[in-house]
């Protein structure tokens, strides 16, 4: 999702809504006439349209909430959170005669709070998760670049095994690349669709599943060790997420398909 590549198109939108929403009030202000009833559909309906056709420009992003082992960038679930807040909020404005007239606006109020509580607490652990898409803006890597800088960190990977380190940083990285560090997160994330920890949790996790395979009498949590993870927690949570299944459970599967 890169918001700066629909950005020109949306002034057509916002200008359009902001001229009939001018005319309409000069023409029918809200004291005097009755034609705001057919006002408020309107708004709702063309509410509605707008909430579809982003459905349709995020539906990449919103399938992996519904994909198993697949992982959102910071940005993604802002945006995610954006759009699935608007519908609630929509849903709960047209079943107020069903339920009670303050329903919308308790919804409104709890959707917002919660909103600005994500964006807190999101760029207090990722303070540049929202600069990095201005940032990015129209500075896409060319494919050629994109192709060469990934091979080069895959071999990197490989060879010098970075993902051993525990502390591993995305500067640390680029700086074995010579990039900056937002043209490394840049390539990740747009040619990876991953972000950073989970490309090197990966590797983590590939890099145990062999250990586990070659060294049986290894304990999993000096296997999570070795391969980079600094908790036997994070080791757990990191190999469930991108397997499936816990250390133990792979290791009883390997010792199952070897018997």
């Amino acid at each position: 999702v890169n918001p700066s590549n629909h950005s020109f198109n949306w002034k057509y939108h916002y200008s359009f809504l902001f001229i009939a929403i001018t005319v309409i009030n000069i023409l029918y202000p809200w004291d005097t006439s009755q034609e705001w009833y057919y006002f408020f559909y309107a708004i709702y309906y063309i509410w509605l349209g707008y909430i579809l056709l982003s459905s349709w420009v995020v539906r990449s992003t919103l399938a992996k909430l519904f994909r198993k082992n697949s992982s959102m960038t910071n940005m993604e679930i802002w945006v995610v959170s954006i759009f699935i807040g608007n519908l609630i909020i929509w849903i709960a404005y047209n079943t107020t005669e069903y339920t009670s007239y303050i329903v919308g606006a308790l919804s409104f109020s709890f959707v917002f709070y919660l909103l600005i509580l994500l964006l807190i607490f999101t760029k207090k652990k990722d303070p540049g998760f929202m600069s990095r898409q201005v940032k990015y803006g129209n500075k896409k890597i060319s494919e050629e670049e994109a192709d060469l800088l990934l091979s080069q960190l895959k071999r990197l990977m490989r060879d010098k095994m970075l993902f051993k380190d525990s502390n591993l940083k995305l500067s640390d990285v680029a700086y074995q690349l010579k990039i900056l560090p937002h043209t490394l997160s840049q390539l990740i994330n747009d040619n990876l669709d991953k972000n950073f920890t989970l490309f090197i949790n990966e590797y983590r996790i590939y890099f145990a599943k062999e250990l586990i395979k070659q060294n049986t009498h290894l304990k999993l949590e000096a296997i999570g060790y070795d391969s980079g993870f600094n908790s036997k927690s994070a080791f757990y949570a990191a190999f469930k997420k991108i397997t499936g299944m816990t250390p133990a459970q792979f290791k009883e599967k390997e010792a199952f398909s070897e018997s």
